[in-house]
């Protein structure tokens, strides 16, 4: 008995920190494919922002990215922060347009944009 108590505190151990973290099943993807390409830039952008229809990794993203903003991508891969950067870095400096209407939806007080700006400047960049 004592044995089946310790087996389901541990189960339930390894569910806890699985919910840690975001899923990585679309790590893989080519996010230089995706800004390069604006079609495909453009149907994730209509997504996130309930214009379009979704694909599944752009249902995922949205589902969360509210989430990854709030806790400074605490949940996200190495894989996925650097993904982050990349997006962040071209949608900033190559569509403006695309990043304020984003920034309007997913961060209208400037808040989350804030702390990136720093960690930015924190890294010389």
């Amino acid at each position: 008995m004592a044995k089946m108590v310790v087996f389901v505190c541990l189960f339930f151990v390894v569910l806890i920190e699985a919910d840690e973290k975001y899923t990585t099943k679309y790590d893989n993807i080519d996010y230089n494919e995706i800004l390069a390409n604006h079609r495909l830039l453009k149907n994730y952008f209509n997504c996130l922002l309930e214009k379009g229809n979704c694909t599944p990794e752009g249902s995922e993203l949205k589902k969360v990215l509210p989430d990854a903003l709030q806790t400074d991508c605490s949940k996200c891969s190495e894989k996925q922060k650097a993904g982050v950067k990349t997006v962040f870095d071209h949608l900033m400096n190559d569509h403006k347009d695309m990043w304020e209407e984003l920034q309007k939806k997913y961060d209208p007080d400037g808040i989350y944009y804030k702390k990136y700006e720093e960690a930015m400047k924190k890294e010389g960049l």
